[in-house]
């Protein structure tokens, strides 16, 4: 759910200069005008029932939705297959990196596995918790900088990044479909104690956090859903030199390195902390997922049927809802906020050079600062992200229950903590985590850097038509601000497009050296 007040404001911008028929069906206007309540962006999930049982798909169609669970989720990308051979991404570890952690994580995952039928993980706790036996995946927590507060400030206080609530929702997102991708990768949670805001405080925190991953090598690949502006780095990229020195490190040894792509489609805003930050006044992309050594994920509505079993193939579902699916004739729209456009910092990279037949690449933002021409383009790739077709999860994060402020805000209630339907491009990133692990476990050797080798496989005609679902309508405008459009090949809005994972880990295995 790429949470953060980052998201909150531009999505705030975004809906007031969009109007209310953008809403969410549980949102109305006034809500969103109420009042600059800073918090965690919240349009971004539903709270559907408090029971361990997970919610029908009926009671997600009832709220204008349809609710992905991991049987679903690997008929859309075409993964059951890997898993049902033994590739399970066993013997790899997935770092996920989020401010605060959750304390009922370790628990709720527990229920999640139990209720989809999962691989449990050593380190679950809770009624569903299994012994650890030999070869059983690992779920661990690492605090590199301290404990997080056990009662962050509530929502009125400060800048409003201190939410406990949303990033209990962000860890069990994160967590639990990185593991149901990849069921016996080891997964590693690494917090931090201060939320990141704009690069002014906890930034410099994540990516500490990060570099003692790369540097220690704990995990094969990371995934991160955090991100600023790059208008917001005022220094330009003299202010990202140390920051992604991580990045720099994880490309020398081998670590595949993963960002959301952003959940404004191309409105952020620029520095914090204030209560009300001015939107970049130009189309912009956020960083990390503008770095080229990271690969960036955009966001889809996916329109395939949400009640699939894992064997059953990919199929078009333009009857149920939501509004965004109905009547459509293909079966993946670009999302609206999913992030992407071309960077300000970061020239055109050498793989970006050479992209599907029929792709327009544009390199520069209108109204942007120099040299704003040939460009970095964001975002790579892209999977399902939008709330609206969103994906399960299970979070009873005690800050979720008891931050009273918290209780009235958004759709829905997060006070009563159980299952979720949740989305945001921070549903992408980790699920493409769980994809390169398998490919890790598949090559016997960690991929590493991919991006090159992702644009060396799509620009062959016949494995991109394979490979990858080309993501031909939608767009990313949320604002006055300008967006763009999915068109054939690599555009703004879903990269390169979203995986047949099937066909493309195994090209993509021989692509990378």
């Amino acid at each position: 759910m790429f949470f953060s007040f980052v998201r909150w404001a531009v999505r705030r911008l975004a809906l007031l200069a969009l109007g209310a028929a953008l809403l969410p069906a549980a949102m109305s206007a006034t809500a969103v005008a109420a009042g600059p309540l800073v918090h965690p962006l919240v349009s971004d999930w539903q709270f559907l029932t408090s029971s361990t049982t997970p919610p029908t798909q009926a009671a997600c169609n009832a709220i204008h939705r349809r609710c992905f669970n991991p049987a679903s989720m690997s008929s859309a990308y075409d993964y059951h297959s890997l898993l049902a051979a033994g590739n399970e991404g066993q013997g790899k570890t997935i770092a996920v990196v989020d401010s605060f952690g959750s304390a009922t994580i370790s628990s709720d995952l527990g229920v999640f596995d139990n209720a989809f039928g999962l691989q449990h993980m050593c380190g679950e706790t809770g009624p569903f918790a299994q012994a650890c036996t030999a070869g059983m995946p690992s779920f661990k927590i690492l605090e590199v900088q301290g404990s997080p507060p056990k009662s962050p400030p509530p929502p009125n206080n400060g800048t409003g990044q201190e939410n406990a609530f949303g990033w209990g929702l962000e860890v069990s997102l994160d967590v639990e479909w990185a593991h149901a991708t990849a069921p016996m990768a080891n997964i590693l949670l690494v917090t931090t104690p201060t939320a990141e805001t704009l690069g002014v405080q906890g930034f410099q925190q994540m990516m500490n956090a990060e570099q003692f991953v790369v540097d220690n090598h704990l995990a094969d690949v990371i995934t991160q859903s955090f991100g600023a502006g790059e208008g917001s780095f005022h220094n330009g990229l003299a202010a990202l030199t140390n920051l992604r020195q991580a990045f720099i490190d994880a490309q020398a040894n081998h670590v595949t390195v993963f960002a959301s792509s952003g959940d404004g489609g191309t409105t952020n805003i620029l520095k914090e902390p204030v209560k009300n930050p001015a939107v970049i006044p130009y189309p912009s992309v956020i960083w990390p997922a503008s770095d080229p050594l990271v690969t960036s994920v955009g966001g889809t509505y996916l329109c395939t049927k949400a009640n699939a079993a894992a064997t059953d193939p990919r199929t078009l579902d333009n009857t149920s809802p939501p509004v965004n699916c109905q009547n459509q004739s293909q079966d993946e729209v670009g999302w609206v906020a999913s992030g992407g456009g071309y960077s300000i910092l970061f020239p055109r990279p050498t793989f970006q050079n050479t992209l599907p037949a029929g792709s327009t690449f544009v390199g520069s933002s209108v109204g942007a600062p120099g040299p704003n021409a040939n460009m970095r383009g964001v975002p790579d790739v892209a999977y399902q992200a939008s709330s609206r077709t969103g994906v399960l999860i299970y979070d009873t994060e005690p800050a979720t229950k008891n931050s009273s402020a918290a209780c009235n805000v958004g759709p829905g209630n997060p006070c009563n903590a159980g299952w979720f339907v949740i989305g945001g491009t921070s549903a992408s990133s980790p699920q493409w985590a769980g994809l390169i692990a398998i490919a890790d476990q598949m090559a016997g050797r960690d991929l590493g850097y991919i991006n090159k080798g992702l644009y060396t496989v799509a620009s062959d005609p016949g494995k991109y038509t394979n490979d990858f679902h080309d993501v031909t309508t939608g767009s990313n405008q949320t604002s006055s601000i300008p967006g763009y459009s999915a068109r054939t090949g690599w555009d703004e809005v879903t990269g390169l497009g979203t995986p047949d994972a099937a066909n493309l880990l195994p090209d993509l295995i021989t692509a990378v050296p």
